[in-house]
C-alpha cells in the first residue's frame, strides 16, 4: 500500500480556506492524512497558488475555486481510491 495524503494549500486569514477545510474534514471518511501547506512558506508555492487558494490536491488531481464543493471533493476522495 502506498503512502497517501491530501495536500491542502492555504494561508492565514482566508475565510474561503476555512470553509474548504471544514468540507474536506467532513468528507474525509477514510481519514486520509491532510497536510496543510501555507503558500507563504515558499516562493514556489506562493507563485503557483496565490490567486487560486484554497487548493486540495490528492492523487495528482487539484481542486480549487468552484470545484471546492461537496460533490467534487467527495468524488476526488472516493473515485481516486478505488
Amino acid at each position: 500500500m502506498k503512502n497517501e495524503y491530501i495536500s491542502f494549500y492555504t494561508k492565514e486569514n482566508c475565510p474561503l480556506c476555512v470553509e474548504a477545510e471544514e468540507l474536506l474534514i467532513m468528507l474525509n471518511k477514510k481519514d486520509i492524512p491532510i497536510i496543510k501547506k501555507d503558500i507563504y512558506s515558499s516562493d514556489e508555492l506562493l507563485e503557483k497558488y496565490q490567486l487560486i487558494i484554497p487548493v486540495i490536491e490528492y492523487n495528482q488531481t487539484e481542486l480549487f475555486g468552484e470545484q471546492l464543493n461537496i460533490k467534487d471533493i467527495d468524488r476526488l476522495l472516493n473515485e481516486s481510491n478505488l
